[in-house]
């Protein structure tokens, strides 16, 4: 298709992780690896929980929807990149390429939020304990879930909508190994200033309510903490919270530093090793940080282990 002087975009072209052919074969041997495992423990974490009584608590009903979030992000961004490993032309139909980023920021936003929503859970399980049955009712848990995903829609859905208004005309070479914002802007012939200023707003208003829920609720936790007497309570009550301080460390850490660092250190061989990051690595971390800290997941673990021999 030709407008005016420039031919119309239909399909995209991945540069993929790297354009050495030696190493094709074996990265796409080490994602296949660390996709099956991302999908059996993200999954068997779920049906763990869903399996167990013990652990329909909010905690557990959050970490689940966690461990959902990871699986779907996992499964949106590594197949496309294994098959592109074998695959002559690394190639992506625009449809197809809006549907990846669709996932990919609703997915996103979903875990930032989710991150915030099990924060306010730990500060009300340790400040408030007597009440925390009451606060924290299954309709709340429930509507607090349905908020996430809600805001996540609709941030991804008005993402998505301002990127794909652009007419796309310079290139059609997407310099990363899946369709996201950044890389595909500069392939636009239009004037992108408003989307970028849609995006960073979104983002901000995602990742910073995000972060300040976080922060403002892990104040009042360790001040809390601070206020018991005996060291050993102190450290069994902080013990409770490590896990999720190391996967919002890891998450936003990461989020942070691909896309609120100075514009002059930005180099695209760092933004392939963050988006890596976030988009494999985390995926696969979450339900073992949550799994090898955690005494009552590894008590089910064993129980479902024991009952699977018995069964055998």
């Amino acid at each position: 298709m030709e407008e005016g002087n420039h031919s119309v975009v239909t399909e995209f072209i991945l540069t993929g992780l790297t354009d050495r052919p030696e190493l094709q074969v074996p990265l796409f041997v080490l994602f296949l690896l660390i996709f099956v495992i991302t999908l059996l423990w993200n999954g068997g974490l779920i049906i763990l929980i869903m399996s167990d009584p013990r652990l329909h608590t909010p905690m557990y009903f959050f970490l689940g929807n966690l461990s959902f979030c990871d699986f779907c992000y996992s499964s949106t961004i590594v197949p496309k990149m294994m098959q592109d490993f074998l695959a002559e032309r690394n190639s992506i139909s625009f449809t197809a390429c809006a549907v990846q980023m669709f996932l990919y920021f609703f997915l996103q936003d979903a875990e930032c939020l989710l991150l915030a929503v099990m924060a306010y859970d730990r500060y009300v399980a340790i400040c408030n304990p007597l009440l925390y049955t009451v606060i924290m009712s299954r309709r709340r848990c429930n509507l607090l879930v349905a908020g996430v995903y809600g805001v996540a829609l609709a941030d991804a859905t008005t993402g998505i909508y301002h990127t794909f208004q652009h007419s796309f005309c310079r290139s059609n070479i997407i310099n990363t190994f899946f369709c996201d914002t950044p890389p595909l802007l500069v392939l636009s012939c239009s004037d992108t200033r408003i989307n970028e200023i849609v995006m960073y707003a979104s983002m901000c208003y995602t990742v910073v309510s995000s972060v300040v829920t976080i922060l403002l609720s892990y104040v009042c936790i360790i001040s809390t903490i601070l206020r018991i007497r005996s060291a050993e309570g102190r450290r069994k009550t902080f013990s409770t919270c490590t896990s999720h301080l190391t996967a919002v460390g890891m998450f936003h850490g990461t989020l942070l530093f691909t896309y609120f660092r100075p514009s002059s250190s930005y180099s695209m061989d760092i933004d392939k090793i963050t988006s890596l990051i976030y988009t494999v690595v985390i995926p696969l971390m979450n339900p073992l940080i949550y799994s090898l800290r955690n005494r009552e997941v590894k008590g089910a673990l064993k129980k479902a282990m024991n009952k699977l021999k018995r069964i055998s």
